[in-house]
């Protein structure tokens, strides 16, 4: 899989949508031990999912985790600082695959990023550890490679025309597991776990939206490869817009893109 040239902006173009399962997933954590929580935010993107943290905990020191040059600048330039309640928002450089907590932590969280990390479940070990008792790890990805839109561009990418350029480029089809999967890690590792599934139904405005909605993420990879030849980016694009077209036709009031999401949050034993 090749690492992904990150645009804040196309990103944020689809917030609303994508903020959405980050706040269902703060729903289901519980109260954290600490009166001044240490928070991490593990893919933190262009922060303003991270923002949210410090609504919910506000005397919290929270620290948003991200290796994208781009979306770091992003967060520091639109979040960074002191928050209302006296707790403090700053973001860092760290690469996921390897990052371990300096220091105790109430909450780690991470906000469809794991998707991205291989090995991610083998991080769960030093990550739970780090928690303080009663402390909490919970993650959203999302969880529809069989879709569509995935299933289009791979096979797409494995054409004649494309196979040479893109072969390994796109994340593979394990690259989240089972919801019994997580389950089973996160329940040997000592924590109360709470997983489960929900698909939700986007309905996205203007022409094109689901194209663009994977311009900001799942084509990212297949954007960097071809960076370089901006003919062959734009062929690529406009034979994969055509499948979309097909596979999500538009309605009067939108194009409806469902889209799963798999949720997990684990509390450590007080």
């Amino acid at each position: 899989m090749t690492t992904p040239a990150w645009d804040p902006a196309q990103y944020l173009r689809h917030a609303g949508h994508r903020a959405r399962p980050f706040a269902d997933l703060l729903a289901r954590i519980p109260p954290l031990p600490g009166a001044r929580p240490r928070i991490a935010d593990l893919g933190c993107g262009p922060g303003n999912a991270t923002a949210r943290l410090a609504g919910r905990w506000p005397t919290a020191h929270i620290t948003g985790y991200d290796d994208s040059p781009e979306m770091l600048g992003a967060a520091r330039a639109g979040h960074e600082g002191p928050t209302a309640g006296g707790g403090r928002l700053d973001f860092a450089h760290a690469d996921v695959r390897t990052w371990t907590p300096g220091e105790p932590h109430d909450l780690i969280v991470s906000n469809a990023t794991l998707q991205w990390v291989p090995g991610h479940a083998d991080r769960f070990a030093d990550w739970t550890a780090a928690l303080v008792p009663g402390g909490v790890l919970a993650f959203q990805v999302p969880d529809n490679l069989d879709a569509p839109l995935h299933v289009l561009m791979r096979e797409l990418a494995a054409t004649p025309r494309w196979r040479s350029r893109l072969a390994g480029v796109l994340r593979r089809t394990d690259s989240v597991h089972t919801p019994g999967a997580y389950l089973d890690r996160l329940a040997r590792l000592g924590c109360a776990t709470d997983v489960w599934r929900t698909t939700y139904l986007h309905v996205l405005p203007g022409e094109d939206p689901v194209l663009d909605w994977v311009k900001g993420t799942g084509l990212r990879p297949a954007l960097t490869a071809l960076a370089d030849d901006p003919e062959a980016r734009d062929a690529f694009l406009t034979a994969y817009r055509d499948l979309l077209r097909e596979a999500y036709p538009s309605a009067p009031y939108g194009t409806v893109l469902p889209f799963r999401r798999l949720f997990a949050v684990a509390v450590k034993e007080a």
